[in-house]
């Protein structure tokens, strides 16, 4: 018996709303649909008299998720990208509302995935929007590799989120919302031999810098979508993306993966080794759609792309994933 038995999904979109590149030129395909332009834009020095831009790329990561579950739709927030007006400018851009957002999940804490809250936040004033996160994402963190001198990795603070209007719920632990229809994993088990973490990676605690490899808070959402099986949708994958789908199949009991989606974090030299060991473990859930993005890496995408070539979509800012 599954922990978290997931009924079905009728329907999921997945739209990115903050990834590190946009593409005008990526074509569409049958579940996907590519929105990289900005029509009727005025430039004085354009002989014309609308132009277009496009939209906003960024070193971070924000997703639409529109589940359809007993014909109602509901719509959350799955992070929040790195600037303050980045998220604002593309869901303006795109033409979605923020006032139809039901709830809002953090991945993890890191300032690449939160840093849109604010311009969110003023946006839609004391609106009291549930924020789902773990309690450890509050954690000042940094990177500290040695001989190089430490990045900050400032997390969101609880009482500004709280000052703010936001309904903050906090939880180790998986659960379900949406009427049951979408799963929020919750901590990660770490079971995989070759995905343990970031060694450069530090916690403050006790106002010392401790080793923290492991950041607890990383959690993804998981929707199981009627005819093609569970959607795992992750924001930095710092589980490691073979524990995070497997924590999925395992909460669920759901073998079938219609989709991987996310930021797979294997870029840099640390993480090259294991691109082919990931690559390997990933076959073994035969995903019918792999979406890797964000902190992802090039090295990681080409590998990816080669290893899953009728699976493998390119990722970038606008693009929505239909299931």
């Amino acid at each position: 018996m599954p922990a978290f038995p997931l009924p079905e999904a009728d329907a999921l979109e997945i739209t990115t709303l903050v990834d590190n590149q946009v593409d005008a030129l990526l074509p569409a395909e049958e579940q996907v649909r590519r929105n990289p332009w900005v029509r009727g834009v005025h430039n004085p020095l354009i002989d014309s008299p609308e132009t277009m831009e496009s939209l906003r790329a960024e070193h971070g990561f924000a997703a639409l998720v529109t589940v359809t579950a007993g014909g109602e739709r509901h719509r959350l927030l799955f992070d929040a990208g790195l600037s303050r007006h980045g998220l604002m400018e593309n869901m303006d851009r795109l033409q979605l509302n923020p006032k139809e957002l039901e709830a809002v999940v953090l991945s993890h804490g890191h300032f690449d995935h939160t840093g849109g809250l604010a311009g969110l936040a003023e946006r839609l004033g004391r609106a009291n929007l549930p924020l789902l996160v773990h309690p450890r994402a509050y954690t000042k963190r940094r990177s500290a590799p040695p001989n190089v001198s430490p990045l900050p990795l400032p997390p969101p603070s609880r009482s500004a989120l709280e000052g703010a209007g936001f309904e903050l719920v906090e939880s180790e632990d998986p659960s379900l919302i949406f009427q049951d229809a979408l799963l929020v994993t919750g901590e990660v088990p770490r079971v995989t031999g070759f995905e343990q973490g970031f060694p450069f990676f530090q916690a403050e605690e006790n106002g010392q810098w401790e080793p923290e490899p492991h950041l607890l808070d990383d959690q993804a959402v998981v929707v199981n979508v009627r005819g093609r099986g569970l959607v795992v949708l992750t924001g930095c994958g710092h589980s490691g993306i073979v524990n995070i789908v497997r924590r999925a199949v395992e909460l669920t009991g759901v073998e079938s993966v219609a989709g991987v989606l996310g930021g797979f974090h294997l870029s840099g030299a640390y993480f090259d080794p294991l691109i082919p060991l990931t690559i390997d473990a990933l076959r073994a859930f035969s995903p019918a759609m792999i979406v890797p993005g964000h902190c992802t890496g090039w090295r990681a995408q080409q590998a990816i792309a080669a290893a899953f070539p009728e699976a493998y979509v390119h990722n970038a800012v606008g693009t929505a994933f239909a299931f």
